[in-house]
């Protein structure tokens, strides 16, 4: 029991016991790979059937440790290159080393997913388990050498050897489910298998390249790629804070084609083929960016403003009346008494001119419908099902204090996605007056505006305005005047009129063009 307390003995034993794990490594690196390729209820079954048969062989390699030593006895010869036992056992293994992972890395970077008809093919948990055995053969077997030359204790090499394989055999399934997850800590390590397998290839031809510079390419190389997946972990965590519709409907509109003025013009001073660049086209872009962004706009957003809205007062004569509904061509109209707020109901415009042509007057039972009102806190598609359900009416929408802020139709929907559909008495609220200038009316929407001028710098989630005019004010800080103007993201904005203490035009030109 001396060598219980000698000092040596401990330090061998800890020095092999780390010098396994660290060749085992890439042991480990591997069986994640293969263990994959069984059914995922016996990929458990493989990894710790295949360590284990590992570990008895490496212990039955230590017990023929004067069968070892004598494998550097040259067999035969080739020119000046002399063969040992060690060295075809070395070359051969290198050989294996390079063509399974150079089949592994074929196809990974091919983009070989073996796509199948019915249920996926695994391989047999045999075919695995030899697999495992036989790269463990060859990796295990430069330590095993090494081993004999640091400690003359057979014990001490078997302690280390269970030990260590102990140690592999717990840290197998985490580590599966870490390359698992990260492909390109899967090609990295397949890479390290190529220099291993192309070190023992030299080795095994005489050629002996040291260990060190082995270790400090594979650690430089884990470095780098920690840095890389820390990036990855810090980009998935900003993209975190949007909400998995946003993440979806921003990749669908990239696979449509959707990009900044910048990148379109990136891509056009690029070698991609023109063809590919026009996929799509803008109007197709647009109108499914307005489907996909339509549930989570406001209702302010999208509706018929308060200072646009065309109104039937009871109070005046029929005349009148009849003479303003022949004058716009809406078909239904708002009915109030007095004043805007004071709604009796919504009428149409048929029903109205019937009345007033057969009695001189407005019916007010017969013809005026109660009124269908929201809050506009209410969301776009509570609206949306509120209008199927009003029969044809439109719907009026409220503040908090029951005072009219705006209107909402079936068209006001349908140009939240499609654009603007103006009626016979309406310009069109952004007007091209040549290239890269625009004259825009102050109540222009600002996510149809945005994809208009191609720029993302409009609309944010933390502003409340819905409008140029809005977006405006907040800028400015102050009712701005005539000939105002401000410069952002390549646009320079010039206040062209005001009416009411509003904003009512603004031009708009391109300051600089990205090409």
């Amino acid at each position: 029991m001396e060598w219980l307390f000698d000092p040596t003995i401990w330090v061998g034993l800890l020095t092999l016991v780390v010098l396994e794990i660290v060749l085992g490594i890439d042991n480990l690196i591997f069986i994640a790979i293969l263990a994959d390729k069984v059914p995922p209820h016996q990929r458990d079954k493989a990894r710790l059937i295949g360590l284990s048969l590992a570990m008895i062989m490496r212990l039955g390699l230590l017990t023929m440790i004067s069968w070892l030593v004598t494998l550097t006895t040259p067999l035969f010869s080739l020119g000046p290159l002399a063969f040992s036992g060690r060295d075809l056992i070395l070359l051969l293994g290198g050989l294996f080393l390079l063509f399974k992972a150079t089949m592994e890395l074929h196809e990974r970077l091919e983009g070989i997913t073996h796509v199948q008809s019915g249920p996926r093919v695994y391989v047999s948990l045999g075919v695995v388990i030899a697999q495992i055995v036989v790269l463990d053969a060859v990796f295990s077997l430069d330590a095993v050498i090494t081993a004999v030359g640091m400690v003359d204790e057979l014990g001490v090499m078997m302690a280390a050897v269970i030990i260590s394989m102990a140690i592999m055999i717990l840290a197998s399934k985490p580590l599966t489910r870490f390359v698992n997850a990260h492909p390109t800590v899967v090609v990295l390590c397949l890479s390290f298998l190529l220099m291993i397998g192309l070190s023992l290839v030299a080795e095994g031809l005489g050629f002996k390249i040291p260990k060190g510079y082995l270790y400090a390419a594979i650690g430089f190389s884990i470095l780098i790629e920690f840095f890389n997946q820390l990036m990855q972990r810090n980009f998935m965590r900003k993209a975190a804070h949007l909400t998995l519709r946003d993440r979806t409907a921003e990749a669908i509109l990239r696979l449509l084609g959707s990009r900044t003025r910048a990148e379109q013009s990136e891509l056009a001073a690029s070698t991609e083929p023109e063809a590919e660049l026009a996929t799509f086209g803008a109007e197709e872009r647009n109108m499914v960016s307005g489907v996909l962004s339509l549930a989570e706009r406001s209702i302010r957003s999208i509706m018929t403003p308060r200072s646009e809205i065309s109104w039937i007062n009871l109070d005046e004569d029929a005349a009148a009346i009849r003479r303003q509904i022949l004058a716009i061509p809406h078909s239904t109209f708002p009915v109030s008494r007095g004043q805007m707020d004071n709604i009796i109901g919504v009428a149409r415009a048929k029903d109205l001119i019937a009345d007033i042509d057969l009695h001189g007057r407005i019916d007010e039972h017969a013809s005026v419908h109660p009124p269908i009102i929201l809050p506009e806190t209410v969301g776009v598609m509570k609206v949306m099902e509120a209008l199927k359900r009003s029969s044809g009416q439109l719907i009026l929408i409220t503040d908090e204090y029951g005072t009219l802020q705006g209107l909402v139709t079936p068209l006001d929907i349908l140009e939240a996605i499609a654009g603007e559909f103006p009626d016979e008495d309406e310009q069109p609220t952004v007007q091209l007056l040549a290239e890269n200038n625009w004259q825009v009316a102050g109540s222009a929407d600002l996510r149809y505006l945005e994809q208009v001028l191609e720029t993302g710098a409009l609309v944010t989630d933390e502003d409340d305005y819905t409008s140029i005019a809005g977006f405006l004010l907040a800028r400015f800080a102050t009712l701005p005047a005539v000939g105002d103007a401000i410069e952002l993201d390549g646009l320079r904005f010039e206040i062209a009129a005001m009416q009411d203490r509003r904003i009512a035009t603004v031009l708009i030109s391109r300051t600089q063009d990205p090409d």
